[in-house]
């Protein structure tokens, strides 16, 4: 069955259009990368999957479950990290996911102990009764990541996670997500601008002015060209 699929999705707001018929798949246990500019529609499509806007146009599924005639079932399989930092600052690590727990409907010990295993799993572990104010920004997506999988949804989004974290803190948490797709046929859709987040055997979708320009494998787009930077300028007409 798949992840996620989305069919012809097209988003307004007033007169400008986000979105234009939209159309890709994530496959179980993959790791897909949403790649586009900024300002190319990546979050108004993620705030479309995740049920934050109501689609005017398409379909979208959440592992067969239709979003918009069943959108508890379809959600309830999704865990998601959005690009602002939705964690209370002031809240431990270890209070911030018990929180979390108790909105799925978890008792405090079974809430502990998936919180204990998440934080194990992103090695957070040793941190569980810290502040969240004062984890560095990489740390703070960890537990981020942490908490969206408390419940074991069976497809993670995240939104732009590595905004403002260096490359090795970067590269450290993609490490990381992608370990849980090999590990526990977690799938994935990881929304980024960023060219050096995407590997070549990662499934790839190109967004550009709210449309799709390329799907497919990212090392078959990076054979269409000099690498895939060049061919990314290509698709979204920037290059020289």
């Amino acid at each position: 069955m798949t992840a996620l699929l989305v069919e012809n999705l097209a988003h307004e707001f007033g007169k400008r259009r986000a979105l234009n018929e939209v159309s890709f798949s994530v496959e179980p246990g993959t790791f897909c990368v949403l790649l586009g500019p900024n300002g190319a529609g990546k979050t108004t499509l993620i705030s479309l999957v995740t049920g934050l806007y109501a689609a005017r146009q398409g379909e979208i599924r959440i592992l067969g479950q239709r979003l918009r005639t069943d959108p508890l079932r379809a959600l309830a399989q999704l865990g998601v990290v959005f690009q602002a930092s939705t964690l209370d600052l002031d809240l431990t690590v270890s209070e911030n996911l018990l929180y979390f727990g108790s909105l799925h409907g978890f008792s405090r010990r079974e809430a502990r102990e998936r919180s204990a295993i998440e934080l194990e799993r992103l090695n957070v572990a040793d941190r569980m009764n810290d502040k969240v104010r004062n984890l560095s920004g990489g740390l703070r997506r960890r537990v981020e990541i942490a908490r969206a999988l408390i419940h074991r949804p069976r497809l993670l989004i995240v939104d732009e996670a590595t905004v403002g974290l260096d490359v090795i803190a970067r590269q450290s948490l993609l490490h990381h997500v992608r370990s849980l797709c090999r590990d526990q046929g977690l799938s994935v859709l990881w929304a980024t601008h960023l060219l050096d987040e995407v590997e070549a055997d990662d499934g790839l979708v190109v967004l550009h002015q709210g449309r799709v320009c390329w799907r497919g494998r990212a090392g078959d787009l990076s054979r269409t060209a000099a690498g895939l930077e060049d061919a990314f300028l290509k698709l979204t007409g920037q290059a020289g």
